[in-house]
């Protein structure tokens, strides 16, 4: 029999045998990480506290036409010295995509999507590589095959960001390529453009090949050198599985089931990456030439209103540490408020100036992003607000609706009437700091499941903009609509912002 490892966690305990001690190792996760897990599965995570929503005025920027001229110019006159890197997300599989055309597959009978689809069929971009598969005879479930499986484009197990989505005279280009181009254009050092997408192992040779045919293609075009790497979400960074009574799910032969943690796990990805200014976009926003020019513009805005808040957080930082006074102490109050979605709480200024001093220099230390917001148009997802800490501290964060007591009125108002949404429009400055230490492990997220047949509950951890970034700076600004512009089913690409007929 083997030996029984108890780990003691509020009272209770989990089994784990040598069996799972070997799991845990291989995979590079501790006992203790497990036995939290299992204390939030047992417990749950706290709901959110919404204090208000943020406002153009009241953590949320507005540029006006000066600004966003004079940020730009900024970035333009700094970047040349700046370590500059874009991050994309780009391992999800496409199959929610084509949800549809799945069913449609499946059942033999269409539906409102896959009728447009076949009525629209020759404005996607792919169609020209779909129609080396088909035939003129074949029916609708043939081409649906064709397009979803092997043999044919195997659209319905490729990641999005392999699949054509604009069309070109040169020929069609993939979410991929649209990041290159992206990258050369607002994320480069004007020699160097450097990029990071993390991948799924099982399609990363088909992004490096690509890579390869695609880069000298876009260093002649641009003048510029490109740079890239991938990575792989980590196997330490799963969550253990439960069963629906909170104890641990076990596969068939009696090991632990592991499971993926959701986008929150790529923070260990992003911590390893070392760049002054890291731009993150999700790899199915993007658009084609004719209509990057607003992309460009703000973020190369949002990049220079990041190094002008840092800056002066540098500025700030300097003189608190060498001469500091209640003036000065005001001033960066201000500025906190204003540009780091910081606000103490009332306690603060009953202290003492030396100890107030300490509290703003560690906030002035921590990690920075600048997110670009759009108006909430009914998008489902997150949005801004001004959130309490456990002291009282207001700070801005990007908050989603699982993470909100929706049965709480006042709550439900309040994420209800939030004025604008987060499209995933992040310019980060890490800023040489271990991330992982701003990170509120309370903000995870748990679902249930199925797996054989038996039911489950997973666990994500805390989301890489929500609670992976909890004590970051952080401060939005208002960015316009039709720089979001994502492929939720592919339906989308036959929107204005993905027929490239500029």
């Amino acid at each position: 029999m083997p030996k029984l490892i108890f780990i003691i966690d509020k009272n209770k305990c989990s089994m784990l045998n040598e069996q799972d001690l070997g799991q845990l190792r291989a995979r590079g996760i501790s006992e203790e990480e497990i036995s939290q897990q299992v204390g939030y599965f047992e417990n749950g995570f706290p709901w959110m506290a919404l204090e208000k929503s943020a406002t153009v005025g009241d953590g949320i920027i507005r540029f006006s036409e000066v600004e966003l001229a004079d940020f730009v110019s900024l970035f333009e006159q700094e970047r040349s010295a700046l370590s500059i890197l874009k991050m994309v997300p780009a391992s999800g599989a496409a199959t929610r995509m084509f949800k549809s055309l799945f069913e449609h597959l499946t059942t033999g009978e269409s539906n409102k999507e896959s009728r447009l689809f076949f009525e629209k069929i020759q404005e996607f971009a792919f169609y020209p590589a779909l129609k080396k598969w088909i035939t003129s005879s074949d029916g609708e479930t043939e081409v649906l095959s064709r397009l979803l499986s092997s043999p044919g484009l195997e659209y319905g197990i490729l990641p999005k960001g392999l699949l054509e989505f604009h069309a070109y005279e040169t020929g069609a280009r993939t979410p991929f390529e649209e990041h290159l181009v992206e990258a050369a254009l607002y994320a480069s050092d004007g020699a160097l453009a450097r990029l990071h997408f993390t991948v799924s192992p099982e399609h990363r040779s088909r992004f490096e090949a690509l890579a390869a045919r695609l880069i000298p293609v876009w260093e002649a075009h641009f003048g510029i050198r490109y740079e890239l790497s991938f990575s792989e979400q980590k196997p330490s960074t799963d969550t253990v599985a439960v069963n629906m009574d909170n104890t641990l799910f076990r596969e068939s032969d009696g090991s632990l089931l592991f499971r993926p943690a959701g986008h929150g796990a790529l923070l260990e990805n992003l911590n390893d990456l070392q760049a002054d200014v890291i731009f993150i976009k999700n790899i199915d926003n993007v658009v084609p030439d004719s209509l990057k020019d607003s992309t460009i513009l703000y973020k190369k805005a949002l990049g220079g209103l990041l190094v002008s808040i840092l800056a002066k957080t540098e500025s700030l930082a300097s003189q608190l540490r060498a001469n500091p006074s209640e003036e000065l102490i005001a001033e960066a109050l201000v500025f906190m408020g204003t540009y780091l979605g910081y606000v103490p709480s009332s306690d603060f200024q009953q202290v003492f100036l030396a100890d107030q001093v300490d509290v703003l220099l560690s906030v002035l230390a921590r990690p920075t992003r600048v997110c670009g917001v759009v108006k909430n148009t009914g998008e489902p997802g997150g949005g801004p607000f001004w959130c309490p800490d456990e002291t009282g501290n207001l700070s801005l964060q990007l908050v989603e609706s699982a993470q909100v007591d929706m049965n709480n009125p006042g709550q439900k108002e309040l994420f209800a009437g939030s004025t604008h949404f987060n499209p995933v429009d992040l310019v980060c400055a890490p800023r040489g700091l271990d991330l992982l230490a701003f990170r509120d492990m309370a903000t995870g997220f748990i679902t249930e499941k199925t797996k054989d047949g038996r039911g489950l509950k997973a666990q994500e951890l805390p989301g890489l903009w929500n609670g992976a970034m909890a004590y970051w700076n952080t401060v939005f600004v208002e960015v316009p609509l039709e720089t979001f512009n994502p492929v939720k089913t592919v339906i989308d690409l036959l929107r204005d912002a993905h027929q490239n007929n500029g």
